[in-house]
């Protein structure tokens, strides 16, 4: 049982004089920040390390030397020194990026609890009572329900918000309340989610009107001289909806990983490289890419399902659910047919349409790789969705496959490892990218319990389980 912190968000009501403060807070805590990385990459280049400690001394100095240090509370610049030092040492000093005037949302944090006081005015209204700020007041959307533990103020667009982090009570449960339950999702561009069971989850974030008028906006802005106001002003009327079109899509991933999370003790997805997959494909100079406009609008539909942000969502509500979130090789999963394992480029025939070349079999593509996903961190899914629990009246026996059959296709020699797993393979059915999960290894020993064959067992040790086993397609049959 782990202790879960969580979160409790909300939109602040400023006055002029408490947003100029707020802005002085987040320009100094932006100052200290790209002072301290650059202190922290010369001395990297030097060899040596700096930390936390020296940098905190050198901080409560520097106040005495420049008096505008003194505008923030000390304890909200030493934890932007803690946060610093966190993203160096988890993504390395030279890969923690700088933060930009004109591209950085002030945020900063009272990391403290027991100096924030927090009371409910009315029925609407709250207030909170911030270090150097004082009462501000705030729309009481939702209740606090726990002790505070701090408090984050940040700016999106032209409001402010705080978010409260507060222990309610809440603990990740040692079992899941449906312990059989496992799902494969697929990520797509014309569905968000697809999971194995046959469901899509899908929304549309942006209306036509909105298209319009961004349309519109983007093509001012392109005509308006940098620096000017009707550049600031035609950048505001950008953001205002692009900041709908944004809690739009973090409201569908959270309420997606909701109901994956809370109907699933084990939700499997592919280990993509959402970065790397939507890098430009330009190239240089010297080598120019292929393709550009076409890979530019396939980066645009990757980013805006937000593939990432449904991960970390899945994440995040897992925490309270006792779920498990497997990551499996993506290698190859919207090629292979699910009844048979034929790997062939020509089975998916368009988006959507997936029929095999070899037994033809036929589903919707996304479901299809759904399904191999699932299969991948080891869970025996039929050719008609069921999984090996129950005996699926539809279910035609797989044709015996060859020791040729599943070597890897030509051209695999000298792949990343990652990218082919342990065993050297493209297959994601056969060569996992990471260990099965210890709720994965259990729910293979129930199913293996109710059919009398084992993982990794050439014989069943039964008669029945000898016939169930050319009726499932246990783990450890490949």
């Amino acid at each position: 049982m782990f202790l879960v912190l969580s979160g409790r968000r909300y939109r602040l009501e400023l006055d002029s004089g408490q947003a100029e403060l707020c802005e002085t807070f987040g320009d100094v805590c932006r100052s200290v920040w790209n002072t301290a990385l650059e202190q922290r990459r010369e001395y990297r280049r030097r060899g040596a390390w700096m930390d936390y400690v020296p940098q905190a001394a050198e901080l409560a100095e520097a106040k005495r030397e420049f008096p505008w240090l003194t505008e923030a509370p000390s304890h909200v610049l030493q934890q932007t020194l803690r946060d610093l030092d966190r993203a160096c040492r988890e993504h390395g000093t030279f890969r923690v990026r700088w933060r930009s005037k004109a591209r950085w949302r002030p945020s900063f944090r009272f990391p403290v609890g027991n100096r924030i006081t927090v009371e409910r005015i009315g029925r609407k209204w709250g207030r909170a009572k911030l270090p150097k700020l004082g009462w501000v007041r705030f729309r009481w959307s939702r209740p606090l329900g726990g002790q505070i533990r701090s408090a984050t103020v940040t700016r999106q667009g032209r409001h402010w918000f705080v978010s409260f982090l507060v222990e309610d009570g809440n603990q990740t449960p040692e079992r899941h309340a449906m312990p059989n339950a496992a799902v494969g999702v697929d990520r797509g561009v014309k569905f968000a989610v697809a999971t194995s069971t046959g469901d899509f989850h899908d929304r549309p974030y942006v209306t036509l009107g909105e298209a319009k008028r961004l349309r519109r906006m983007q093509q001012q802005l392109a005509r308006c001289t940098r620096g000017s106001n009707r550049r600031k002003a035609v950048v505001a009327k950008i953001n205002a909806i692009t900041v709908r079109v944004r809690n739009r899509r973090a409201d569908f991933c959270a309420q997606a990983a909701n109901k994956l999370a809370t109907h699933n003790a084990v939700v499997v997805l592919e280990d993509l490289r959402v970065k790397n997959m939507t890098a430009s494909a330009a190239g240089t100079i010297e080598q120019p890419g292929r393709g550009v406009r076409a890979k530019a609008g396939l980066n645009r539909a990757i980013l805006d399902k937000g593939w990432h942000l449904l991960e970390l969502a899945l994440r995040n509500a897992a925490r309270t659910t006792g779920t498990a979130v497997v990551l499996v090789n993506p290698a190859y999963t919207s090629q292979t047919c699910h009844a048979c394992k034929h790997v062939d480029p020509k089975n998916r025939e368009s988006q959507a349409a997936f029929e095999c070349t070899a037994c033809g079999h036929r589903d919707h593509a996304d479901v299809n790789a759904a399904k191999n996903i699932l299969n991948a961190a080891g869970h025996a899914v039929s050719g008609r969705g069921d999984l090996g629990t129950s005996r699926s009246v539809k279910r035609q026996p797989p044709a015996a496959r060859t020791r040729a059959e599943a070597k890897p296709p030509h051209g695999t020699r000298g792949r990343n490892p990652r990218a082919l797993g342990r065993g050297g393979s493209q297959l994601g059915e056969f060569a996992p990218a990471v260990r099965p999960h210890p709720v994965v290894v259990a729910l293979q020993h129930q199913v293996a319990k109710s059919t009398g064959c084992f993982p990794g067992e050439a014989t069943c040790t039964t008669r029945a389980g000898a016939r169930r086993r050319q009726e499932f397609e246990l783990p450890g049959d490949e």
